[in-house]
C-alpha cells in the first residue's frame, strides 16, 4: 500500500493523532474539540471545530466525509456531502455538520464526528472547444438507461 506523510498539528488537550479504526479503513476519524457539549436540533447546521491543522502534500486533498454510524443511527451528516481540504489550506479543520434526523443530537468533546480520506488528484488543463467527441450515451442524463 502506498503511503504519504501528512503533517498534523493538534491544539486539543488530548494531543493524540487521529487514527484509522482498522487496518483496512480508508479514512481516519476526526474528533470534536469543544469547550462544552453542543446540541444540534433537527435541521440545524453547525461548524464543529476539531483542534486539528494539517499540511497536505501538493497533489493531494483531504476529503472530509460523514461517519456512517452517525448517519444511520442519528441522521448526522455533512452539509456539503463531502468537503475538500486543499493542500495550501493551513487553518483548523472544522466540520460542517447537519442534523438530518428527527431528534436532538448532542456532541461531546472528543466525539468522533467525521472521517478524512487522503486522496491524490490530477490538476486538469482546461481547453476551450466548440465541439466534443460523441459517445453512445451522448447527452443521456439521470435515468437514461431506464433503470
Amino acid at each position: 500500500m502506498e503511503k504519504e506523510t501528512v503533517k498534523i498539528r493538534i491544539i486539543s488537550e488530548s494531543g493524540k493523532l487521529p487514527s484509522y479504526a482498522t487496518p483496512g479503513a480508508a479514512g481516519f476519524d476526526l474528533p470534536a474539540f469543544l469547550d462544552a457539549p453542543v446540541t444540534l436540533s433537527p435541521g440545524q447546521r453547525m461548524l464543529v471545530p476539531t483542534g486539528i491543522y494539517m499540511e497536505i502534500p501538493e497533489g493531494y486533498e483531504a476529503q472530509v466525509r460523514a461517519r456512517s454510524g452517525l448517519a444511520i443511527k442519528h441522521g448526522i451528516g455533512l452539509v456539503n456531502g463531502i468537503g475538500t481540504i486543499d493542500s495550501d489550506y493551513r487553518g483548523e479543520l472544522r466540520v460542517p455538520l447537519i442534523n438530518w434526523g428527527q431528534e436532538d443530537f448532542t456532541i461531546q468533546n472528543g466525539d468522533r464526528i467525521a472521517q478524512v480520506v487522503i486522496a491524490r488528484y490530477t490538476y486538469a488543463e482546461l481547453e476551450m472547444t466548440d465541439s466534443l467527441e460523441s459517445t453512445a450515451r451522448g447527452e443521456g442524463g439521470f435515468g437514461h438507461t431506464g433503470v
